[in-house]
């Protein structure tokens, strides 16, 4: 059998490696690679990915081929650069290619069916098609109410404003147009930018910005892969310069694609390009409808959209004739996957440059170390850009000892006041002069955890091995790991002692703001009240239209925002993240401290940082005080490289999980013994740490143990993660093994 009638198939099942099936001759010449297709596979029929021509098998071998049954779509939903590129991200990240491939695309393409054209948003209008309510209405007064309603508006409404006016009219109208009295239309809603988060295009950019424009112009002029680490404090200007390399890419014919680590960053952002660039931009997060995100694949697909903005699985978008990829916020923990695909979108990001030929520029006031590393290697070429746009100086910060300033109160029946003095001062001074104030406490929920003052036992999850987290919106405790809930207990359920509300989240702190000064209008943006796309935008863009005074979130306002009327930003505790068991948390919380008084001083008003805390000693807490990136970032990496810790060493976790704890940790013990077994000569570099349990270990109700592979490159740890995974069939089914490429959390 020639090798033209065999399809080389990646099927969307968690199963390893490529099936070769047969081409019927109805199907000869219609299949192109990167179509979906409909395949046999086991007892049953599965979506499936042709790849191109497959090799024969060995005349030796007697296999019995299953033929296609049916493709479905007219033209590939994976061009050629996005199958490479996930060919890649399956190889390098230990995933079944099908799988990864099925991660890529948006809902309305990961299932066997035939797919559909998704239709834009749409406004329905009710047009009246008679002068006057007729007389035959007379015994239909909804009816009658509802079309002279629309006569005295003009004849022609939104159905939505009519059934805000009439209760009911939805149904009305629909008799209406049944009778012929009434039409209804459809009007395609053009993207728009909410009130609040357009900007113009500044006529002038600092000289800092016109360098680096020059430098990526002329990089997207000559084309090919050339990478850049964006260096810029914050309020430099670095959105403006993103902007600017885009128009390029769009004079050459070329398309972008713009990646950011949070959906709390896409409205701002997407205003911004839309100002600029109007329908043009796609946009691409997990918060939007399914018919959306299929709406905009389809239009990056077909070329009539050529820009792309989204959250990391945007990496995947199918941008044609890709030119500029942007990766705004490179350092951010978020553009990591933790489960499934567990892949590193920045790192994809530039290895899809690389494939495309394209100019990839990484941006940051905070870059990681493994960029930075990078850029010393002389790998990156880096664009600095030192001062704030129109000499706006640096935010001044000033730090609040918290030894001192929160006077305990033992006999409370809840903690002290978190918001000390010196931070309610600056806050009432702010609110009265006019401007705007943003809290930052990277916790959610009221109080993080409950506790006996009698025998000192906390609340903790049944499944999980943290402490429950009170949400008083709610009454309730709540697991952040596994989302179990539970009423609030009325005393200690070990010695019946009452219960103390201890440790501070959004919650709390925004009922503290109401409280002290109540003249505030206050907000909250985290995970539990950005509960959509569409809530989230409208809140971000209250804030930026002032409706709102102080804003108090988690990491979701630290990063990225541009709001002009915020001069004060408070950092309710600095040291939340100081005390994980993470090589990276000194790291993350200079990120972090400086990410969120970024924010502060961004208009025509000098800013100003309040920072609360334990720690003030702590090397971030002071290098962040200083506005002293450079000494931190050399002072840790010094650490790593002492310790062997990445951007010195490739790393690569392999995770346990059981519902036996003896189980587990057998399996664990096997796998360790296995390893140490197969390592490679020590002058590969190679080690192993573990197994050991995780430290947290059990989330619903399964326990965790991990090991640690190191190694001076990732193609020395290749061989064994190879072996590593063959080996894996051997394991129990009631024990899961996964293998973590390039891990971002320790936890």
């Amino acid at each position: 059998m020639s090798p033209s009638n065999l399809a080389s198939v990646a099927v969307g099942r968690p199963v390893r490696g490529e099936f070769t099936y047969v081409v019927p001759d109805g199907l000869s010449g219609r299949l192109s690679p990167g179509q979906r297709i409909l395949v046999p596979f086991g007892r049953s029929m599965s979506l499936g990915f042709f790849l191109g021509p497959a090799t024969p098998p060995p005349e030796s071998e007697s296999v019995k081929l299953k033929p296609i049954m049916k493709v479905l779509e007219d033209s590939p939903s994976l061009p050629p650069d996005l199958i490479a590129l996930l060919r890649f991200a399956a190889e390098h990240y230990r995933y079944p290619l099908g799988e990864v491939i099925k991660s890529a695309l948006p809902p309305g393409l990961t299932k066997a069916e035939e797919e559909k054209q998704a239709k834009p948003d749409v406004q329905e209008f009710a047009v009246a098609l008679v002068p006057e309510a007729p007389a035959v209405l007379r015994r239909a007064p909804a009816q009658s109410a509802a079309l002279a309603y629309l006569l005295a508006v003009g004849g022609r409404a939104p159905i939505e404003e009519v059934a805000h006016a009439i209760p009911g009219a939805r149904e009305t109208l629909r008799k209406l147009v049944d009778r012929g009295f009434v039409r209804i239309e459809e009007e395609v809603i053009a993207p728009g930018v909410k009130e609040g988060l357009a900007q113009g295009r500044p006529d002038q950019l600092t000289p800092e910005q016109a360098a680096a424009v020059t430098e990526l112009h002329t990089a997207v002029d000559l084309g090919g892969f050339q990478p850049f680490l964006l260096h810029g404090v914050t309020g430099s200007g670095k959105t403006e310069v993103y902007l600017r390399a885009v128009e390029r890419a769009l004079e050459h014919g070329k398309g972008s694609l713009v990646l950011v680590p949070e959906i709390a960053l896409t409205p701002q952002l997407v205003g911004r390009f839309r100002s600029r660039f109007g329908a043009d931009v796609a946009v691409l997060h997990s918060a939007l409808k399914d018919r959306e995100r299929l709406f905009h694949w389809q239009a990056l697909r077909k070329g009539s959209v050529r820009i792309a903005v989204g959250v990391r699985s945007a990496v995947f978008a199918p941008v044609e004739n890709l030119g500029l990829v942007v990766v705004d916020e490179e350092h951010d923990p978020s553009f990591k996957q933790e489960d499934k695909l567990r892949y590193q979108a920045r790192d994809l990001a530039v290895v899809r440059a690389k494939q495309a030929g394209a100019v990839v520029v990484l941006g940051s006031a905070t870059p990681s170390l493994e960029t930075l590393e990078n850029t010393r290697r002389g790998r990156y070429r880096k664009l600095e850009l030192k001062n704030r746009v129109d000499d706006r100086p640096m935010p001044t910060i000033q730090l609040v000892d918290l030894r001192q300033e929160r006077p305990r109160e033992p006999l409370a029946q809840e903690e002290a006041p978190i918001l000390s003095p010196p931070l309610l001062d600056a806050m009432a001074e702010t609110i009265g002069r006019g401007q705007q104030v943003i809290l930052f406490l990277n916790r959610r929920g009221h109080s993080t955890f409950l506790i006996c003052e009698v025998c000192g036992t906390s609340v903790k999850c049944s499944e999980c091995d943290v402490c429950l987290t009170y949400h008083r919106s709610q009454n309730r405790l709540v697991c952040h790991y596994c989302g179990v809930a539970h009423p609030v207990p009325e005393h200690c359920r070990e010695c019946t002692g009452p219960l103390l509300k201890m440790g501070i989240g959004t919650e709390r702190v925004e009922a503290e703001v109401a409280e002290r000064i109540p003249q505030a209008r206050v907000a909250r943006l985290d995970r539990d009240s950005a509960t959509s796309a569409e809530r989230l935008t409208e809140l971000l863009a209250s804030f930026a239209r002032r409706e709102i005074d102080v804003l108090v979130g988690t990491q979701m306002v630290a990063k990225g925002h541009d709001f002009p009327g915020v001069t004060l930003v408070c950092v309710v505790m600095a040291d939340t993240s100081l005390a994980i068991p993470d090589f990276r948390a000194s790291e993350r919380t200079f990120h972090l401290l400086t990410q969120v008084a970024g924010r502060a001083g961004r208009g025509k008003d000098p800013g100003r940082v309040l920072v609360q805390t334990y720690n003030p000693d702590a090397e971030p807490v002071k290098r962040m005080l200083a506005h002293d990136f450079d000494g931190f970032a050399e002072g840790e990496l010094g650490r790593r490289k002492v310790l062997a810790w990445p951007p010195y060493t490739r790393m690569a976790a392999v995770r346990l999980e059981g519902e036996s704890a003896e189980q587990t940790a057998s399996v664990a013990r096997l796998l360790g013994d296995f390893i140490g077994r197969n390592m490679p000569p020590a002058s590969w570099g190679v080690r192993l740490l573990g197994p050991a349990i995780a430290p947290i270990s059990r989330i619903r109700g399964r326990t965790r143990w991990q090991l640690l592979l190191k190694a001076p490159t990732h193609a020395a740890l290749a061989p064994l993660l190879a072996r590593l995974e063959a080996k894996l069939v051997d394991i129990p089914s009631a024990v899961r093994v996964t293998i973590d490429v390039d891990p971002a959390a320790m936890l």
